[in-house]
């Protein structure tokens, strides 16, 4: 088949003849080429996730408050319950201390009675103050 025949150009001398055809674009053109990255975007936007965790973090703070109210409220009730047998404990020690004091000076009596002018429970520092023992022990070296 000749370029002629092709063309429906019958008797053609040069090729310079012929008709120009030239490929095109289609009508309304190609479409867009994509060159540019475009990621998806997937998930919750970034205010989302910002309120999200601002709301988590209230929430956690204000169970941290409430939790506190709650083992304020636990540690004054024990602390008011001390206060209150405080006193009965206090005059039970006392008893102690007093049947133990006793005890002492009947033991120093016989210790020290044979020593002249030795006066049985007077302070050998004469301070003129009585203090309890800083041990709560009359005598730490009896057992």
């Amino acid at each position: 088949m000749t370029e002629a025949m092709i063309r429906n150009k019958p008797g053609m001398a040069s090729v310079k003849d012929m008709p120009v055809l030239q490929d095109g674009p289609p009508p309304g053109g190609f479409p867009p080429v994509r060159y540019a990255r475009r990621i998806p975007t997937k998930g919750p936007s970034a205010i989302a996730i910002f309120l999200t965790a601002f709301g988590a973090f209230s929430w956690g703070m204000w169970q941290v408050g409430k939790g506190n109210k709650i083992r304020r409220a636990i540690k004054e009730e024990k602390y008011a319950a001390r206060r209150a047998i405080l006193p009965m404990l206090q005059a039970e020690e006392d008893e102690r201390f007093v049947k133990e004091w006793k005890k002492y000076l009947e033991e120093e009596a016989r210790i020290m009675k044979d020593v002249p002018g030795w006066k049985v429970g007077e302070s050998v520092y004469h301070s003129g103050k009585w203090m309890p023992p800083a041990t709560g022990e009359l005598r730490p070296d009896v057992w």
